[in-house]
């Protein structure tokens, strides 16, 4: 269960009401559960329908403790089930509905039975380039050029991890402050030699002839991988003598 902050859940349409919290008050509670999600991410759950904050007069979003849940349960949905964002809409308006909602469950191994065959990898969330473009605010020309430079690839089927919509964001960001494309490369070398050092460690895991314990592979990954985006962030902040907020 997530915390948020006290005041109760704000049902009242007032945005201004007291139990309404802003986009960065809904990122520090989701983030003592996920650690790598961003606003970025959250404005993309939203344009994907997934949650419906309410807006002040001035634009802002206003998200209740009802939304909060309902952000915490689609990413628990995709971390822990893998599933697609169709798939999880799907099951999101099941539950409205009253209807008992299956969810998939990682393989395991019962008593007597024989071992299944090694599973395929975990289906990531996915969105196709139109919606990428769209979600990201980029046109087909820069797409193009961070592809050129590797910021962004297309999956084995041409669509998109839902993460590059973050990418992209970030690299537009970046952008207006007048850092190209072509000098976020050494940012990119950094992130695959990182990538490359817990691959290194969970590989034995991702081997193993059971498939609990290959199950657990993906969670180590992540793990892992948390604490190499938080160290990478505390370094750059130390080497530019500031602390983000």
């Amino acid at each position: 269960m997530l915390r948020t902050p006290s005041g109760g859940a704000g049902h009242g349409t007032a945005a201004t009401d007291s139990g309404l919290m802003s986009i960065g008050t809904v990122l520090n509670v989701l983030r003592d559960e996920f650690p790598d999600i961003t606003i970025s991410k959250i404005r993309f759950l939203e344009s994907e329908g997934l949650v419906e904050p309410q807006r002040t007069p001035s634009g802002y979003r206003k998200f209740s403790a009802e939304d909060v849940e309902r952000l915490g349960l689609v990413l628990r949905m995709q971390r822990d089930h893998y599933l697609p964002l169709k798939v999880i809409r799907e099951h999101l308006e099941a539950r409205e509905r009253g209807e008992a909602v299956q969810l998939p469950s990682l393989g395991r191994q019962r008593d007597g039975e024989a071992e299944p065959e090694p599973l395929e990898g975990p289906t990531a969330a996915r969105i196709g380039r139109a919606e990428l473009l769209a979600a990201a605010g980029i046109d087909e020309q820069d797409l193009k050029e961070w592809e050129s430079y590797g910021l962004i690839a297309p999956l084995e089927d041409g669509a998109y991890d839902a993460e590059a919509v973050t990418v992209a964001s970030l690299v537009a960001e970046l952008g207006r402050f007048g850092i190209e494309p072509r000098h976020l490369r050494v940012m990119k070398a950094a992130a695959d030699r990182e990538a490359g050092l817990v691959d290194q460690v969970v590989a034995p895991l991702k081997r193993h002839r059971n498939p609990q314990t290959r199950a657990h592979a993906e969670a180590r990954t992540k793990e892992l991988a948390g604490l190499a985006v938080r160290l990478h962030a505390a370094l750059v902040q130390i080497a530019l003598g500031v602390r983000l907020p």
